[in-house]
């Protein structure tokens, strides 16, 4: 016989778990359904090698929203984050390193080792960014008018966002006008004088993407991401326990308000009835009947895989296909035996280097050629990379003595010129290791067994439609009100009572929590209509 729940949320990612707590809150009763093993979606922390626990995939907050944290009373459910002072350090093949510290003062005076001027101009861009983002931040946490027919509560948020857009001042508000369409290399070179300030902070505005620096629109990305932490070149943030960590607490947070979440309970279908979503079909046969339905899933899973497409229109089908959600990002998981001795940090010799994010991003046409391979189906053979060692903040991810490193890996496309994933994630991987084997001579010696997660695993294992980790490309044409579509962006789609919650919805910017709440808002806005 089936059950009937309030609210059905297909996925436990962090966003679902964020728009199950604000809907207990609301007083609905929502029931989580995740397909693995365990909460956590890209947020997740497992055992890839005996003793040795990592971050599987997200190892850095976007940073998470301050409100959804104070909301959620994360801390009380066990959170504990760590922030180094150091955020970024940069390598360059000839041995020098960029050291950008999480003070703005600080990370000013190592910049002007490199160029005064950039010192300067690196204190400025950060003032005008902290200006912009905290505007933008105001407007990714309202849920995107309705263009046609604007509610009173649409126009009281676009009038208080317009204020605030003008009390930036003209100089600012052209800035937040220009820079949007712009290409993240040229707001870098407008500023920056060396080069590898410039690509360090032009990484910003490419990470998880399908664009490379040169490519319009990049700009929007970083000012996005200012939204959340005005830093230039973003600051690292370490949960103890890992990313998986943030997740357990958020699932405790939803329960404690009135949530229930099950496990390895994987939805074969969204049932649908005369156009309306009427609950779910498990796997194993059961069924359960809702009032609504929500999906933490991308918009292209939920509405071409789990939805029959026949309740769909032939125009919306076509829309939804051309969304844009090819990923570029591979992640590669090390066990260490010892820490990797970096040439360019022995002449530092400030052990507290290793525990800030590294990249590998020396130059703007460093980060383009490895763009260009995969345009054309090659994953890059000179890769841009972001490297963290989570077991220095945490050493109960790794046995005594010994390391864990993660690795983001751009680019890698989900689609392959020649071969497939399977037969190329062993080159892959070699192409990783002997990229910082450059900078780095020791670690290929140092690694006693590594994961690597290719966006073809990123599909199949973890739910990612194309690989794509922001579950839909950023990008102008599918940003606040065209995400994921123009005429959808309010986390509603044409089958009444079927929501959206996850981050192919506004703001859809990465571990940040904002989709979650803001859909759950709107959601039980509806439903209490």
């Amino acid at each position: 016989m089936s059950e009937t729940r309030d609210v059905i949320i297909v996925g436990g990612g962090h966003n679902g778990l964020v728009a199950a707590f604000y809907l207990a809150k609301a007083g609905f009763k929502p029931l989580v359904l995740e397909r693995r093993a365990q909460v956590g979606g890209a947020a997740i922390t497992e055992e890839f090698h005996p003793g040795f626990r990592c971050s599987t995939l997200a190892h850095n907050t976007g940073p998470l929203r301050a409100d959804i944290v104070r909301d959620m009373q994360l801390e009380k459910h066990g959170l504990k984050l760590t922030t180094p002072d150091v955020s970024t350090v940069s390598l360059l093949p000839d041995g020098r390193s960029l050291v950008l510290y999480s003070d703005a003062k600080k990370a000013a005076q190592e910049i002007a080792a490199w160029s005064q001027k950039d010192a300067a101009s690196y204190l400025e861009f950060g003032a005008a960014l902290g200006k912009i983002g905290k505007v933008m931040g105001e407007a990714l946490a309202l849920a995107p008018p309705d263009i046609d027919s604007p509610s009173s509560g649409d126009l009281w948020g676009m009038l208080k966002t317009g204020r605030s857009l003008r009390k930036l001042g003209k100089k600012d508000l052209y800035r937040v006008l220009r820079w949007a369409p712009m290409a993240v290399a040229d707001l870098a070179s407008e500023f920056f004088d060396s080069e590898p300030l410039r690509a360090t902070i032009a990484a910003r505005g490419i990470f998880g993407t399908f664009l490379g620096p040169w490519s319009a629109g990049s700009a929007l990305v970083l000012m996005l991401r200012a939204a959340a932490d005005a830093t230039p070149a973003g600051s690292v943030q370490f949960p103890a326990g890992g990313a998986g960590a943030i997740t357990q607490a958020m699932a405790a947070a939803a329960k404690q308000a009135g949530a229930e979440i099950r496990t390895n309970a994987y939805i074969a279908e969204i049932r649908v009835k005369d156009g309306v979503a009427t609950g779910v079909v498990l796997a194993s046969g059961e069924e359960i009947s809702a009032r609504a339905v929500v999906s933490n899933a991308d918009p292209k899973r939920t509405l071409m895989r789990l939805v029959d497409p026949s309740h769909l229109s032939p125009d919306f089908l076509q829309r939804i296909k051309n969304y844009r959600s090819v990923g570029t990002v591979a992640k590669i998981n090390l066990a260490l035996s010892a820490l990797p001795e970096f040439t360019a940090l022995k002449a530092k010799g400030d052990g507290n280097l290793l525990r800030s994010r590294i990249q590998i991003s020396p130059e703007i046409d460093y980060l383009e050629r490895a763009f260009d391979e995969s345009k054309y189906g090659n994953f890059s053979r000179q890769p841009y990379l972001e490297i963290t060692f989570p077991s220095l903040a945490d050493p109960s991810l790794a046995p005594a003595g010994q390391h864990v490193m993660s690795i983001y890996m751009q680019y890698a496309p989900y689609k392959l010129k020649d071969g497939d994933w399977e037969g190329q994630r062993a080159v892959l991987g070699e192409t990783v290791v002997n990229t910082i084997a450059q900078y780095a001579p020791n670690l290929p010696q140092s690694i006693l067994e590594g994961q690597i997660i290719t966006p073809k695993d990123l599909e199949e294992t973890y739910g990612l439609t194309g690989g794509h980790i922001f579950h839909g490309e950023l990008a102008l044409d599918q940003f606040f009100t065209m995400r994921p579509l123009l005429d959808w962006a309010r986390y509603q789609t044409p089958i009444e009572r079927l929501y959206l919650c996850g981050s192919g919805t506004h703001p859809g910017t990465g571990l940040t929590g904002g989709s979650g709440a803001n859909a759950a808002r709107e959601i039980a806005k509806a439903l209490k209509k």
